[in-house]
């Protein structure tokens, strides 16, 4: 079906998780948000786990190396939708990762209300504006509310999570009020927040928010996560988180 645009993919490694997934920079490549997230993210050991705005599947292929549990990921575009299923298949993840094309605001009707114990979304960062359509469509799609809002995922989770599931979400910190509040309107009452700052002298570019459906208010702000050393190098929590060094190897 795709064969013409697949010339323009590759299969990198990912991680040090011996994972292997289908990429490519016209259309989408994963980025640290998503490592993040997936690391980030409160999970069951078993269950149900769903990942909205799935993209090419990176999430759910890392968070294959953390729990036992059925997962799922849901993608609107048909390209990435078959990029995430070759993914699975590359790594012979079909009897643990079910990987769906479609909006995530309908799958309710499917699933019904409740089906999933956790959830995780990275989704589009920015409201649309009139020049987003210019670009090229599917990164388009992929970075601008072009197919959802952000109260539309936030219902979307609230709607898809059992009482007392979580819901991990990955964004910029610039709409992390907006975040708040639409969350608390539809019962979902943020637990823990991280903020990512690429240098520990600079503003955080990332946050990451874990709420529980139906929760107690009362939220824990964790130690800010640096990115970069002030040599360039990664810092030794993210070279943890990206396996380039094991914990025993920590110092």
């Amino acid at each position: 079906m795709y064969e013409n645009e697949k010339k323009s993919e590759r299969i990198d490694d990912l991680l040090s998780h011996h994972l292997r997934i289908i990429q490519s920079d016209e259309v989408f490549s994963f980025s640290m948000d998503a490592v993040l997230l997936a690391r980030f993210a409160g999970i069951p050991q078993r269950g149900k786990i769903l990942d909205l705005c799935t993209g090419n599947g990176v999430v759910p292929l890392l968070l294959t190396t953390r729990t036992k549990a059925a997962i799922e990921g849901i993608e609107i575009q048909p390209r990435l939708a078959d990029m995430a299923r070759r993914s699975v298949s590359l790594n012979g993840l079909e009897d643990t990762i079910q990987i769906r094309e479609g909006d995530l605001r309908e799958l309710v009707q499917i699933t019904g209300h409740g089906a999933y114990d956790a959830i995780t979304v990275n989704p589009p960062y920015m409201p649309l504006n009139g020049s987003d359509l210019k670009v090229n469509p599917h990164q388009a799609i992929a970075r601008h509310e072009v197919s959802c809002t952000l109260e539309e995922v936030i219902q979307a989770c609230t709607r898809l999570v059992r009482n007392g599931g979580k819901v991990s979400m990955v964004h910029r910190p610039q709409r992390l009020g907006e975040i708040i509040s639409l969350m608390r309107a539809h019962s979902l009452e943020p637990k823990r927040i991280r903020f990512v700052h690429p240098r520990a002298h600079m503003e955080a570019n990332m946050v990451l928010i874990e709420a529980l459906r139906d929760g107690k208010p009362e939220v824990r702000l964790l130690p800010p996560l640096i990115v970069y050393q002030e040599n360039g190098d990664y810092t030794q929590e993210i070279r943890d988180i990206y396996g380039e060094v094991s914990k025993e190897d920590s110092v």
